[in-house]
């Protein structure tokens, strides 16, 4: 019983030689019925029967393997690429526009900053790390100068991102008195010893 499972598995070799040599030629043309699938009108998809040049093969790689589908418009591979012109535009790389992450996604990362720029427009100082003062020092001159322009429209906008109202309407009332002739720069950044356990680096941050 062995020996015949040996003898039966030594016969069954091929090479690639043989294999070429016992598929057809390039040119010869091979008419195949095939089913093609259409799709019609009730939603149903009905086979039909066609013949149809099946592609020869040389070696192992098809011709064309698009003949075989029974469908006379696909007469080369290339069919089988679409370009797609939707007319978008390539933009470079966002060289140097760096946003501080604060290890955090977007929107917890602007709540932060939210919270950050109430308090400090509330209490005039607070400490925090110097990664979150460096990153609200722009929102609170935002915040500010928005205050100094005092239309409404500015009004509103201030109270889409500060969380308490009362802050607001006082910020408007006392910017003028108190920032009407500096242009930029109403916040100081203070360094201050790191902080207890993690060893973060601090820093106060206060208005002018």
């Amino acid at each position: 019983m062995a020996m015949a499972f040996t003898t039966a598995a030594t016969n069954s070799r091929w090479s690639l030689t043989a294999l070429r040599a016992a598929l057809p030629s390039v040119g010869v043309e091979i008419h195949t019925p095939a089913r093609v699938s259409f799709p019609s009108a009730t939603g149903r998809v009905s086979c039909r029967t066609c013949s149809k040049p099946i592609a020869s093969f040389s070696g192992l790689c098809p011709l064309n393997p698009l003949i075989s589908t029974g469908l006379s418009d696909f007469d080369s591979f290339e069919h089988n690429f679409t370009i797609v012109d939707s007319g978008c535009r390539y933009f470079a790389m966002r060289h140097g526009k760096r946003v501080p992450k604060l290890n955090r996604p977007p929107d917890q990362r602007r709540a932060l900053l939210r919270g950050l720029t109430t308090q400090l427009l509330k209490h005039g100082r607070i400490k925090t790390t110097r990664a979150r003062a460096s990153a609200m020092r722009k929102y609170v001159d935002k915040m500010i100068t928005l205050a100094k322009e005092g239309s409404l429209h500015k009004r509103r906008q201030a109270l889409g991102f500060v969380y308490e109202k009362q802050i607001v309407h006082a910020l408007f009332a006392e910017v003028q008195d108190r920032y009407g002739e500096r242009n930029g720069g109403y916040t100081r950044i203070i360094r201050t010893l790191p902080r207890r356990g993690d060893n973060a680096p601090m820093a106060y941050i206060e208005l002018v």
